[in-house]
């Protein structure tokens, strides 16, 4: 599959990162580039993410972002100026075909991986299309999100484990869920910081343990994902969505190092299997 300049084979650990929501254009600019430049520094292929609305914050106050247009024009900027593929979320079939003029990856929110008209409408586009694993699904049932991204004729997709709910205010990943996910043929991306979020939590808006990243992220690679989402804010208590679950910049390089070495490890049992299975 290929995503601009970036092969996803099966081979190197891919890494989708930036800040959950776009909140000036500068801001975005600079961490997009700084979230490069350390990725190309450990040699993993870099997809930058950001959403323009955050159409699911908890509260009506919560702050969505700059909006479909100016936040689409933000995304074009960091495009051309840093030549990164970009991913971003789309919540409407209304959306979609604009946001595919820039986006390389149309994400389709956990929350909406079973509506129909969103799934056909975004893989009518041609585009790569993410779905992420609905909070209240099993991994088994994403065949069906798959199938429908397939009945248009579009295979490219990628499938996105971001935590399932369990009991008040809390997510759990079952390490178990991966190689199922890899049973549906495409690859499979764990959403790190998402999964550390506890929804609602604050008192209005979601709280996180942030502090778990590092735990989680390890353990996904050695169970052979494809790839790893994460937030990423030069400031996480300053950030404007998620500030609790969101990795801090400095501590991306350090994580992304570690991970490589276990990417390193797994990859050959990964390729053994396989081609005992042939």
């Amino acid at each position: 599959m290929q995503v601009g300049p970036i092969s996803i084979n099966g081979g190197s650990l891919i890494l989708i990162a930036g800040p959950c929501v776009i909140e000036d254009k500068a801001q975005t600019l600079k961490l997009a580039t700084s979230i490069r430049d350390i990725a190309q520094r450990c040699k993993m292929p870099f997809i930058f993410k950001a959403s323009y609305d955050k159409a699911n914050r908890t509260s009506v106050n919560s702050f969505r972002g700059p909006g479909l247009d100016e936040g689409l024009r933000v995304l074009a900027n960091v495009k051309s100026e840093i030549g990164a593929p970009i991913l971003t979320d789309v919540h409407e079939p209304s959306q979609v075909n604009a946001v595919a003029k820039i986006a390389d990856v149309l994400q389709i929110p956990a929350f909406l991986c079973r509506q129909t008209d969103l799934l056909t409408t975004a893989a009518r586009t041609g585009r790569v299309v993410n779905i992420k694993k609905g909070q209240f699904m099993s991994p088994h049932d994403m065949r069906y999100a798959v199938e429908k991204v397939a009945s248009e004729g579009n295979s490219k997709v990628l499938v996105t484990e971001r935590g399932t709910s369990f009991g008040y205010h809390n997510l759990v990943v079952d390490m178990r869920t991966f190689p199922i996910l890899r049973t549906l043929g495409h690859p499979v991306i764990f959403d790190v910081t998402h999964s550390l979020q506890q929804p609602g939590g604050g008192n209005g808006v979601t709280s996180g343990q942030a502090e778990f990243i590092e735990t989680l992220a390890s353990a996904g690679v050695a169970a052979g994902v494809d790839g790893l989402f994460l937030e990423v804010h030069e400031e996480p208590t300053r950030a404007k969505s998620d500030a609790q679950n969101t990795l801090s910049l400095d501590h991306l390089e350090p994580l992304l190092v570690r991970l490589s070495r276990i990417a390193a490890a797994v990859q050959p049992r990964k390729t053994d299997q396989v081609s005992q299975s042939l």
